[in-house]
């Protein structure tokens, strides 16, 4: 049986590409919950729930920069 690849190379521009597009659904969705009827309503909100643990995954991949020496200076 096939194996899942656990290892990617992606750069930069392409997570950021992968997260400007989960934003995007994640709007998308958002919007058609409000607009929509209970019956679908509840399949979006599931699906715009795994849009946002995805997000928050990639977020807490990022390594952010801090410097060693002296204050940082954040904003």
């Amino acid at each position: 049986m096939p194996r899942y690849n656990d290892m990617f190379e992606l750069s930069v521009a392409d997570m950021d590409l992968i997260e400007t597009a989960l934003r995007d659904t994640a709007a998308s969705l958002s919007l058609g919950v409000l607009e929509e009827a209970e019956e679908n309503r509840t399949e979006r909100e599931d699906r715009l729930r795994q849009v946002h643990e995805l997000l928050g995954k990639l977020h807490d991949q990022k390594v952010f920069y801090r410097p060693k020496d002296g204050v940082y200076l954040g904003g």
